[in-house]
């Protein structure tokens, strides 16, 4: 009796462990096709970003996520504004040897909102170069939220 207990307990085990490898396979090639379908888009030397989206650069050593849009008041196409509006990305930077920052970027200099395109980070000057989509008449800006997109430079800071 004890033995076809003890035999029974071994062979649930080596099953358990038997599917706990299948699983770790299963895991490690979806994480390797999931880097797969990700390049690092750039064009030139502008590197492009989905909302949320986070990405480790190895020529400057740093991890870049953009978080989110914290504003968007640009013009609606299609429609004539008094001020062409401004859209500020926030974007965290991480060095291998930093803690993380979050820096606002936005499409506009407004110096009364401390709003800049350029900003510094670690040795580094960061630019944004484009928010995409742009906001229309009919669809304002509520129907762009998780579809946003930039594009940044990253140069290292001339002393």
């Amino acid at each position: 009796m004890y033995k076809n207990i003890i035999v029974g307990l071994s062979v649930v085990s080596l099953v358990n462990c038997n599917a706990q490898k299948e699983t770790t396979k299963q895991t490690t090639t979806e994480q390797a096709t999931i880097v797969n379908e990700t390049p690092l888009k750039k064009e030139g030397n502008i590197i492009y970003f989905r909302e949320g989206e986070n990405k480790f650069l190895p020529e400057f050593q740093m991890n870049v996520t953009f978080k989110s849009i914290a504003e968007d008041s640009r013009c609606p196409e299609g429609t004539q504004c008094v001020w062409a509006g401004v859209a500020v990305a926030n974007v965290e930077f991480m060095s291998t040897t930093s803690r993380p920052m979050i820096l606002q970027l936005s499409t506009a200099e407004v110096k009364g909102k401390d709003y800049h395109k350029t900003q510094s980070f670690n040795g580094y000057t960061i630019s944004l170069k484009e928010i995409t989509p742009h906001p229309t008449a009919q669809n304002g800006t509520k129907s762009l939220s998780e579809m946003y997109k930039i594009g940044i430079e990253i140069s290292k800071e001339s002393n």
